[in-house]
């Protein structure tokens, strides 16, 4: 399988991880706000490198067809794409 590729397509995975980030705290009391765009990319990739460690795992323990009908729940889910 190929590297996966995270889409932006619609905003959804940014509106996703914006959920994830309030529900962690980190959007509480301006905390978000007071971050430069560096701390704040390191923080979106960090989410995006725990889904794909995620995915890897799942690879090597489940059979092909269990992990072939996970990998599409997390494309469509997420709205990544293989490259």
């Amino acid at each position: 399988m190929n590297d996966l590729k995270f889409t932006t397509a619609g905003n959804y995975m940014d509106s996703k991880i914006d959920d994830l980030m309030y529900q962690s705290g980190l959007t509480a009391s301006g905390c978000w706000d007071n971050m430069d765009s560096y701390d704040k990319e390191a923080i979106e990739n960090f989410g995006k490198l725990i889904i794909k460690e995620c995915i890897e795992i799942n690879k090597q323990e489940l059979s092909f067809n269990a992990f072939e009908r996970l990998v599409n729940k997390y494309q469509e889910h997420f709205e990544i794409k293989e490259t």
